[in-house]
């Protein structure tokens, strides 16, 4: 029950170049994971065709988009979202509260009129690979550390459902936005693993005991040398930390 449960918050970032390829991690590993997260590379090549073969394996997606632009844009690409059948999509939290609270109530008002299921709305806080120089570099004095729980108070007040961030940002977070806001952490790695472009990260085990809601984790599986049982082996280490909770 256990292994069920955290296989269901394991988030397989599906970061490859084509529908073909795509398509064969999903035969693998839609057993093994609960979501598969559909970025930017993927659906500017694929589009909505993607997220139809997913959802016809037996797939969930995490559509991670992080749309930021003016509220009504943000809000009807956040209604095609729903209309998509996403069980999860993003925006970037620097949008604004104004532009976060228009996705928000378009999409809950869209999902009630059509019956459909609204889709976990997120907002993406600061980036994994950012760190407070990057932040300083455009113009924002504030360390991440405080940047962090400001947005996601502000994701909470204008609707959004959770937010992306660091699993180290976790704490920070639960003290800003209570236990029932979501927390999507990337940036999380197996011991063993290669850090990659990541700057803070935390393993598995850690980001659960710490009160992540899901892992997104895309190369230390698809590098590994057997994918599947790369994936089981971290969803058996979720599993013992959420026993451990």
């Amino acid at each position: 029950m256990m292994l069920e449960e955290a296989r269901k918050k394991l988030i397989f970032a599906l970061d490859v170049d084509s529908l073909e390829e795509a398509r064969r991690w999903v035969a693998l590993l839609h057993a093994k994971v609960g979501l598969f997260k559909v970025g930017k590379q993927l659906f500017t090549r694929c589009g909505p065709e993607v997220v139809h073969m997913i959802r016809a394996e037996g797939g969930e997606v995490f559509l991670d988009l992080k749309y930021h632009d003016i509220p009504n844009t943000v809000a009807m690409a956040s209604v095609e979202a729903l209309r998509l059948g996403v069980q999860m999509c993003n925006v970037h939290a620097l949008g604004g509260r104004e532009m976060m609270a228009a996705a928000a109530t378009k999409v809950r008002d869209e999902a009630t009129a059509a019956g459909l299921p609204a889709p976990l709305l997120l907002a993406v806080t600061i980036l994994t690979s950012s760190t407070d120089d990057t932040l300083r570099e455009i113009g924002i004095e504030r360390p991440v550390a405080d940047m962090v729980p400001r947005l996601a108070r502000l994701a909470r007040d204008a609707g959004m459902g959770g937010v992306v961030a660091s699993p180290q940002e976790i704490a920070l977070i639960r003290a800003a936005c209570g236990p029932d806001f979501a927390i999507v952490t990337p940036g999380v790695r197996p011991a063993e693993a290669s850090v990659d472009d990541q700057k803070r990260i935390m393993t598995p085990a850690a980001a659960i005991a710490a009160g992540a809601d899901y892992l997104v984790i895309g190369r230390p599986i698809a590098r590994a040398s057997d994918p599947a049982a790369a994936a089981d082996a971290i969803v058996a280490e979720m599993a013992a930390a959420l026993a451990a909770v």
